[in-house]
């Protein structure tokens, strides 16, 4: 009877002393795992948000230059220089107000991916297209890789 009671009693600390909880060596072990996948996945994640930031500016110059057209059709012309992309969401003064059928984009002009306004240029004759440019992750106009100008239109 006195093995029965030593073998029960047993069994209840050896299920206490699993039920513990993790060692820190167990711990420690789990935190250099995640280190490790961190350090390997974490610059490859980075590099595609700046790629996936350059992919959303160009679909964004694509929309604002097809809101472009319309409004071109519209009016028989783009917008002049001080007029800028503000032509998309606001009528113009005079005469054209009447045919102007806009606002041509639903929720006003954006920024680019990096929080900057877009470079509107006129175009330099009748027959050009006008130019939308973002000027990249740098702000300043030239720059390579991602810090390159994104732009749609014909060069000015």
């Amino acid at each position: 009877m006195s093995d029965i009671n030593f073998n029960h009693a047993s069994r209840r600390r050896d299920r206490r002393w699993r039920e513990r909880g993790y060692s820190l060596l167990e711990v420690l072990i789990v935190l250099a795992i995640i280190a490790l996948v961190a350090a390997l996945v974490g610059p490859r994640l980075i590099a595609q948000l700046d790629r996936s930031k350059v992919t959303a500016a160009r679909v964004q110059i694509t929309s604002l230059m097809s809101s472009m057209e319309t409004m071109r059709i519209d009016l028989g012309r783009y917008p002049s220089a001080s007029e800028g992309l503000d032509l998309l969401t606001r009528a113009p003064n005079g005469e054209e107000t009447g045919v102007w059928a806009g606002p041509y984009l639903d929720a006003g002009i954006p920024n680019d991916p990096w929080g900057r306004p877009y470079v509107y240029e006129a175009p330099a004759n009748a027959a050009a297209r006008p130019r939308i440019a973002s000027l990249g992750a740098d702000g300043e106009p030239g720059g390579e890789g991602l810090a390159a100008d994104i732009s749609v239109g014909d060069p000015q």
